[in-house]
């Protein structure tokens, strides 16, 4: 039977998480460099449903987890994703609209 993630408990998305990164790991082990990247994908959605998505505001500005170079420009919430553009360190804004889970956003940034 499948389950949604909007189903599960905090404490079972934690483990689903952690079995993501697991399996990323032992692929990045076996040099699966693709495989590496779907799993660390999915631990991020499973994370993303363990954060409160009204805690992200649109217009606002966010940190990038794991890529300190960018930041990110919320223009609406969708779930557990954020919509939006990369900014560069330049305040440059990246053309293409991009959807995040909200767990790779870091702390707001006032500007």
């Amino acid at each position: 039977m499948n389950y949604r993630y909007s189903d599960y408990s905090i404490e079972q998305l934690r483990v689903e998480a952690r079995n993501f990164k697991e399996k990323a790991m032992k692929a990045e082990q076996l040099g699966n460099v693709s495989e590496v990247a779907v799993n660390e994908r999915k631990m991020q959605v499973a994370l993303a449903y363990t954060i409160n998505p009204e805690d992200f505001y649109a217009t606002g500005v966010y940190q990038l987890n794991n890529d300190p170079g960018h930041k990110f420009k919320i223009n609406y919430i969708n779930g557990v994703f954020a919509w939006g553009h990369r900014v560069n360190l330049l305040n440059e804004a990246y053309e293409k609209e991009e959807a995040l889970p909200i767990s790779l956003l870091g702390d707001e940034i006032s500007e």
